[in-house]
Order: structure tokens, then sequence, then C-alpha cells
């Protein structure tokens, strides 16, 4: 409540009667609302050409640098690798909430709360869900998986 000379509340920046300079955090400064703003954009011609990296689209030049053999197979593997794995996990999620071994293994007896929550139907079909999810993400980096065009 404000005394009888009419002081309330000291002023912003005034604690005490001493002044306190405001410490602003990094991710308080240049706000804005779009992320397109000039703000999170850096001139690529203010960067060492060491920045852009190997991998990297057009130069400055106008050249594109190309991935080697090497590393154009170890992504084609790894993209391979990983459809099979979202794949294969896929299937096992679709599947297995629907066996018997689901509800009755060695990890489950102990816990008969936990052993009636994961037989509930909702949460096998929550885990048949992801499985068909998984399954689409597979299939979908396969679809739209392209090797860079080489000249």
């Amino acid at each position: 409540m404000l005394g009888s000379r009419g002081r309330g509340r000291a002023p912003a920046g005034r604690i005490h009667g001493r002044i306190h300079e405001r410490i602003h955090e990094p991710w308080e400064r240049d706000v804005t609302a779009s992320p397109d703003s000039s703000i999170n954009k850096v001139p690529s011609e203010s960067l060492p050409d060491e920045a852009l990296g190997p991998l990297e689209g057009p130069l400055r030049n106008g050249a594109v640098l190309h991935r080697t053999g090497f590393q154009l197979w170890l992504h084609r593997v790894l993209v391979l690798l990983f459809v099979f794995f979202c794949a294969s996990v896929g299937v096992l999620l679709v599947i297995l909430p629907w066996r018997p071994e689901w509800t009755d293994n060695y990890f489950l007896l102990a816990s008969p709360g936990l052993r009636a929550f994961v037989s509930n139907g909702f949460v096998r079909g929550l885990c048949s869900g992801l499985g068909l999810l998984d399954i689409w993400i597979g299939f979908w980096e396969a679809v739209h998986f392209h090797d860079e065009t080489r000249p």
C-alpha cells in the first residue's frame, strides 16, 4: 500500500535506492514472431568455405560438391538398414500384442497390476498402431529415397 508520502513500489530497475542493470539472456534478445526473419539467417558469403562442409549443396562459385563412392554406398546401406529396422519392429509391434506371449512372460508374472494393464485392449491397440506407424515410416523412407545425380 502507499504510505503517507505517496511512496509505493520501487520503479523498475531500482531496488532500495540502488540502480541495477537488467541482464539480458541470449534467448531474450531479438525475439521475433517469424522464424524466417533476417535474424536467424546468416548470409553464406560471410561463412568460410570450411563452414559449408563437404556434403553441402551449391557453393559460391556455382559448383556442386558430390559425395564420394564410399559415402554414397554408405548412405544407401544406412537407408536400407533403417527401412529394414522400421519394417521389422513395426511388424513385431503389430503382431506381438495379440499373441499369448505378450502377457504370459517372465517379466510380467511378478507384477499382476502391470500384467492387467498390458493385457488391456486399448494398450494392445496402441502398440499395434505404433507398429503400423513404424511400418509406414520405413516404407515412406524407402519410396522417397533418391541418390544424388552425378554429371
